[in-house]
């Protein structure tokens, strides 16, 4: 029977909840054809709280002993400002370990009302690819005379060529297998080095792919046409921080950020990739047992199939449209009364 090692950070608020639900259903899901080893590691703000880091100096050396992360959320504001609590696990362990690309699918689940009138399944269906280790988070800046009045803070985006390429190259082969074309978000009528280098890179690598159509967008534009058009898109590709916002747009057109997933995928093999739910602690929530643990349980799915176990994780995805489509069993962010329990447990019984 394989078996693979999995770092669980369940970290902070409500990924403490949704967790075990996807550890629960991924259980299940390969149950008799391979061995999930779960390693429990009590990273977060109460490590912090506890040690003054997030997670210990060597931690990301202790995760490259694994097959796979799967975490649950991080932050605990106001009372630990959200950019000790980001740099201090989540951006550290994508860049040790050159986690380049993540991978954010943004779709309508079957019996999922979004927000958007006449709007169905058919036309939400698309996968965001977001440069992950650089752009807008590369963290390279400072701020000088602080306390004063002529305090100054600088932030510089860096792109370069090797990792704009591979990201932009990842996207247009995900296109090709899926109904071929790409969308390019950038900004680049105002940012006129950094931006206008990635469309270059675009322009560069789309060569080698004419069988893909692109498009290039303003992120305002696309932001629009995410609302107006959602079917326009299939496969978008688009930097650190742009990606990451849209996504959260995406989360919201799906119907609840709570049902949108990540995979945060390396680039070397034998490098563990990362899988994590596109929401964060929701402190607001955290101990009521309410969270939805759909987008956990989706990312695990990915994680499943990233292994290499693709049955499953299509018994998995399959079982949660079928809890959607039947509309009985969902928390309250998706106008269910079910707790983040039973719906891990409806999954499982779906499961076939």
């Amino acid at each position: 029977m394989r078996s693979y090692r999995i770092a669980v950070i369940p970290g902070d608020g409500v990924g403490k909840e949704v967790i075990p639900a996807g550890q629960r259903v991924l259980e299940a899901a390969v149950a008799g054809r391979a061995k999930l080893d779960w390693q429990v590691f009590p990273w977060g703000s109460d490590y912090y709280r506890e040690t003054g880091s997030m997670m210990p100096a060597d931690g990301v050396e202790q995760l490259r002993q694994f097959d796979a992360i799967y975490l649950g959320a991080v932050g605990d504001p106001p009372r630990i400002p959200d950019h000790i609590t980001l740099w201090g696990l989540i951006l550290p362990i994508r860049k040790a370990l050159d986690l380049y690309v993540n991978v954010r699918p943004v779709r309508l689940l079957p019996g999922v009302r979004g927000p958007l009138r006449d709007k169905g399944p058919a036309d939400i269906d698309m996968i965001f690819i977001r440069e992950n280790t650089e752009g807008e988070y590369a963290g390279v800046g400072g701020r000088v005379h602080v306390g004063t009045p002529h305090e100054v803070a600088i932030e510089t985006a860096v792109f370069s060529r090797f990792n704009v390429e591979r990201v932009v190259r990842y996207a247009f082969e995900l296109a090709r297998g899926r109904r071929k074309h790409l969308t390019s978000v950038t900004k680049s009528n105002a940012q006129r080095y950094g931006m206008t280098f990635w469309d270059d890179v675009v322009t560069a690598v789309a060569r080698d792919y004419p069988d893909v159509t692109v498009t290039s967008l303003l992120v305002d534009a696309a932001a629009a046409l995410l609302v107006r058009a959602p079917e326009r898109f299939d496969v978008v590709v688009a930097s650190n921080l742009f990606a990451d916002i849209l996504t959260d747009l995406g989360g919201a057109i799906m119907g609840s950020l709570g049902l949108a997933p990540s995979a945060n995928l390396a680039a070397q093999p034998g490098v563990p990739s990362l899988f994590e739910p596109v929401h964060g602690s929701a402190p607001d929530i955290a101990g009521k047992g309410i969270a939805n643990p759909i987008g956990t349980i989706w990312a695990g799915a990915m994680m499943l199939e990233h292994l290499g176990e693709r049955e499953a994780a299509q018994r998995v995805l399959a079982a949660l449209e079928r809890l959607t489509a039947e509309g009985q069993v969902l928390t309250p962010d998706m106008g269910g009364s079910a707790t983040t329990e039973q719906v891990a447990e409806r999954v499982v019984a779906l499961l076939t």
